[in-house]
């Protein structure tokens, strides 16, 4: 059983290869990120609730153990909310793929250097004009 040269199976595997990349590059994600818009909104507001939540609930069991009911709930409900913000400025900055913030800030300052560079190798000529004017 010979297979005809215009036999749809013969070059299935190649027009798979070809549907497939078409569809990579399409779908490839836009922007800083792989997260949609949709995703960081919620995971922004996730992380704001549940650091609030958290802190709220850690100045209780502390409230209930030292017996002091409103001071440390109120203390925690305060350094969760700020703890949220910090994660949502983080979030905001891109910084939070990194562990720890001061890696995330020494990759971020490498990055910009290298796009600096990248920039001034490209165009020399203005490089070398800011340079004069220092």
């Amino acid at each position: 059983m010979a297979t005809e040269p215009d036999d749809p199976l013969n070059n299935l595997d190649a027009r798979l290869k070809a549907a497939r990349g078409q569809s990579d590059t399409e779908s490839a994600p836009r922007g800083r990120g792989t997260q949609s818009g949709l995703g960081q909104g919620l995971r922004i507001g996730i992380e704001m609730v549940v650091s609030v939540a958290v802190g709220a609930g850690l100045g209780y069991f502390i409230d209930n153990w030292a017996e002091t009911t409103p001071l440390f709930m109120i203390v925690f409900l305060f350094l969760g909310f700020a703890a949220g913000i910090m994660n949502v400025l983080r979030i905001a900055r891109g910084l939070d793929e990194a562990v720890g913030f001061g890696r995330a800030m020494r990759e971020k300052e490498a990055r910009d250097k290298l796009a600096r560079d990248e920039a001034a190798s490209a165009n020399p000529a203005r490089t070398e004009e800011s340079g004069a004017n220092d």
